[in-house]
C-alpha cells in the first residue's frame, strides 16, 4: 500500500515539477525572445525538439496504428489548441506586456481547471454542481480585480492589459481543453509517443503558416542569445517538461492534474519577484490568493452528476 502511495506522490510531483518549469519559462525564458515574430517563436519551439526527438523516438511511429478515430481527434485537438493556439496566445500575451505584469498574465492563464471541467461537462454530457458554478464566479471576479484593480478598464490606457488578459484566457481555455483530450490520448499510447506526436503534428500545422506569412525569412535575424534560449527551453520547460507532465498525467486524474498545475502561477510570481524584481500590489496579492483558492474549491467541488 505504501509503495502505491509513494508512486502516486511521484506522479503528482512530476506534474508539479512540469508546472514549475512552465513558470520559469513564462517569466524568465520566453519573454527574452520578444524580438522574434510570435508565430515563428512557437514554430521553432516545436520544430527543434521534434527534429531532435526523431533521432531516438523514430521507432515510435508504429504507435500511430494504435490510435482509433477518437484518439486521432484527441491528438489533433491537443496539437491545435495545446500546441499552436494556446502557446501562441500565451507567448504573445507575454510579449506585449513588455516584461511588465508578467505575473498577472500567468495567473489569468490558470483559469485552466475551470475550462477543463466545463469542457468535460460538455463533451461527457455531465451536469455541473452548484458549488462549481459558485466558486467559478468568485474566481472570475478575483481575476478582474487582479487585472484592473478597483478601476473600470479604459480601452485607451488599458488596451494592452486588456488584450494580454484576453489572450491569457484564450490560452487557459486551450490548455484546459488539452488536459481533457490529452488524458484521452494517453489511454491509447504512452507519454513518450504522446509528446512525440503532439510536437510533430504541431510542427506540421505551423510550417505552412510560417511559410505563408513569410516569417521563415526572419530566421537569419535570430541572434546567438535567442538560439541559446531556444536550447534552454527545449531542455527544461519545453519538450522535457511535456514529457514529465504526460508521464504524471498518465497515472493521475485530469481534474487533479489541472489543480497541480497551479504550481505554474505560484512559481511564476516567485521567479518574477526574485529575477525581474517585479511584485504585485496589495490588492493583486489578495485577488491572486482569492482566485487560486476559488479555482481549487471549484475543482474539488466539481463532482459532476449524470444528467
Amino acid at each position: 500500500m505504501s509503495k502505491l502511495k509513494n508512486k502516486n506522490l511521484i506522479y503528482l510531483f512530476m506534474i508539479g515539477l512540469a508546472a514549475t518549469l512552465w513558470g520559469l519559462d513564462g517569466v524568465v525564458l520566453t519573454p527574452r525572445l520578444s524580438n522574434i515574430n510570435v508565430v515563428l517563436v512557437v514554430f521553432l519551439l516545436h520544430a527543434l525538439p521534434f527534429l531532435v526527438m526523431n533521432t531516438f523516438l523514430f521507432k515510435r511511429y508504429k504507435d500511430l496504428k494504435k490510435l482509433d478515430k477518437k484518439a486521432l481527434y484527441s491528438l489533433a485537438f491537443v496539437s491545435v489548441f495545446g500546441g499552436a493556439v494556446g502557446t501562441i496566445s500565451i507567448v504573445y500575451a507575454l510579449f506585449i506586456v513588455n516584461f511588465q505584469e508578467l505575473s498577472v498574465v500567468v495567473l489569468l492563464q490558470k483559469f485552466q481547471p475551470v475550462f477543463a471541467i466545463l469542457l468535460a461537462s460538455i463533451f461527457l454530457g455531465e451536469k455541473l454542481s452548484a458549488n462549481f458554478v459558485k466558486w467559478s464566479i468568485v474566481a472570475i471576479i478575483a481575476g478582474y480585480f487582479l487585472t484592473f484593480g478597483w478601476n473600470l478598464p479604459n480601452l485607451h490606457t488599458d488596451a494592452v492589459t486588456l488584450k494580454a488578459a484576453l489572450l491569457s484566457l484564450l490560452a487557459s481555455f486551450s490548455f484546459g481543453s488539452s488536459t481533457v483530450f490529452g488524458k484521452r490520448l494517453l489511454e491509447k499510447i504512452d507519454f513518450l509517443s504522446a509528446t512525440f506526436f503532439r510536437y510533430g503534428l504541431t510542427f506540421l500545422l505551423l510550417l505552412p503558416v510560417v511559410v505563408f506569412l513569410g516569417k521563415h525569412t526572419e530566421i537569419q535575424n535570430i541572434t546567438s542569445l535567442n538560439w541559446m534560449i531556444f536550447v534552454v527551453i527545449a531542455l527544461t520547460s519545453g519538450s522535457v517538461a511535456v514529457f514529465i507532465y504526460y508521464y504524471g498525467l498518465q497515472h493521475v486524474k485530469a481534474s487533479n492534474a489541472t489543480l497541480l498545475e497551479l504550481f505554474f502561477p505560484i512559481s511564476a510570481i516567485l521567479f518574477d519577484y526574485f529575477i525581474n524584481n517585479n511584485s504585485l500590489s496589495s490588492l493583486q496579492w489578495v485577488s491572486a490568493a482569492v482566485m487560486i483558492f476559488a479555482i481549487i474549491r471549484a475543482g474539488l467541488n466539481a463532482k459532476l452528476k449524470e444528467k
